[in-house]
């Protein structure tokens, strides 16, 4: 995997595209959206990114335990979950918190909204 950054995903663009199965995306609305879907390609980060989801908020504390990879290993992967507008972070003491940002997923979610024979698309 690529050493490089990503880029900090800005979520009020991202939330200018209509759903995929509506309208082919332009460019450079793929180029703001696949940092998210990047982020999330990882199996370490989707296996942060859903033991994150699954409460309010969570203790790094509690999620470095869960793998067998040093702690600075799974600080750079949740640096790349959060550059990439997915969780939000909070410093208390010599502890982070983790919360996931759920307007990132009801973009990412209404982004892939694919209608079936019920539900007619909208544009």
């Amino acid at each position: 995997m690529s050493k490089q950054a990503l880029p900090v995903v800005d979520l009020y663009t991202v939330a200018c595209c209509a759903p995929i199965a509506v309208r082919p995306m332009d460019a450079d609305q793929a180029a703001v959206v696949a940092p998210m879907f990047k982020a999330l390609g990882d199996p370490i980060r989707l296996r942060l990114m859903s033991m994150i989801a699954s409460v309010p908020e969570i203790c790094v504390c509690d999620l470095t335990p869960a793998f067998d990879l040093s702690g600075p290993t799974i600080s750079h992967h949740l640096k790349v979950l959060r550059d990439a507008g997915l969780v939000d972070s909070e410093r208390r003491g010599t502890w982070v918190w983790y919360r996931v940002r759920p307007e990132a997923f009801r973009q990412l979610g209404a982004l892939l909204d694919i209608p079936t024979a019920s539900t007619p698309a909208t544009a």
